[in-house]
């Protein structure tokens, strides 16, 4: 019987310097994780901040108010045997669609992914007007005879596509033609649902780190397609000057600040380093 006791007395002494010692752990990830203030931790950012109560879509929150323009991008893998035709072929016939003021839309660029994912074109066009627009603009493409034609043709060249239908952020800036020669970076974010607002917030601050070098191109946001995706695009000169850009943002106060709670947001982030074709707007 003693021998019992004893057993059941080192039992609790272990539990309780086991709770000691979780305590002691729980401490000292406490101060691991404290930032500047108890107020500003990287734990309460991702548990306790709250987000203000939805009250609106994110389309009327977000986006531009003063233009009702809707984005389509499009991702067109391309059998890599394949790929000098096919720009031959979107050089042929796009500019023209573009060109044309019976179809309410324009190429904003259109380029080939140097680095990223391979044999890969990219296309951006805005449609002035948005779903009506976009609705009037593919009805009349059914009717050209050309444009079917090329859709055949390319239809032989692909290994797959996709789309998707985007809003530009408020805050960002209107994506408009610029002289080359540059190479664009296309950085996409799936974000966790529900915190596209949140990532608004911080990125309305943001932007204004990244505008010294006219660096800042688009800022878009999903609405059919992939949800919860943003794209951001950038325009350098070459690598090393998006090497040097990005370098010096950090030098800045504040641009810490908006990666510190940014990231917590991101799903799946992805870049495309992307090489515009001779006829795309954006060089």
């Amino acid at each position: 019987r003693l021998c019992y006791f004893a057993i059941v007395a080192a039992r609790k002494d272990a539990m309780v310097r086991g709770w000691a010692g979780d305590l002691h752990q729980v401490g000292a990830y406490s101060k691991f994780f404290k930032k500047k203030s108890g107020e500003d931790s990287w734990l309460k950012s991702l548990f306790v901040r709250k987000v203000d109560p939805r009250k609106d879509a994110h389309s009327n929150l977000l986006a531009k108010k003063e233009t009702s323009n809707l984005y389509k991008i499009q991702f067109h893998s391309v059998k890599p045997e394949c790929l000098d035709a096919y720009n031959k072929l979107c050089e042929d016939v796009l500019p023209k669609i573009h060109k044309d003021d019976g179809y309410p839309c324009e190429l904003v660029g259109t380029w080939n992914t140097w680095y990223g994912e391979q044999d890969q074109a990219v296309h951006l066009w805005r449609y002035e007007g948005g779903y009506p627009a976009l609705t009037e603009v593919m009805g009349k493409l059914r009717q050209n005879k050309e444009f079917m034609e090329y859709r055949k043709e390319r239809g032989k060249m692909l290994l797959s596509r996709k789309n998707q239908l985007l809003l530009e952020f408020s805050f960002w800036n209107e994506p408009v033609p610029r002289p080359g020669p540059n190479i664009y970076e296309l950085r996409s974010y799936q974000l966790r649902p529900g915190t596209m607002i949140e990532w608004g917030n911080y990125w309305a601050r943001a932007i204004r780190y990244r505008q010294e070098n006219s660096e800042a191109v688009g800022g878009f946001f999903s609405q059919i397609g992939q949800l919860y995706m943003v794209h951001h695009l950038w325009a350098y000169q070459d690598l090393q000057s998006r090497e040097d850009t990005r370098n010096a943002a950090w030098q800045k106060d504040g641009w810490d600040e908006c990666v510190y709670y940014t990231v917590p947001l991101i799903q799946h982030m992805d870049s495309r380093i992307m090489i515009p074709l001779k006829i795309s707007p954006l060089q």
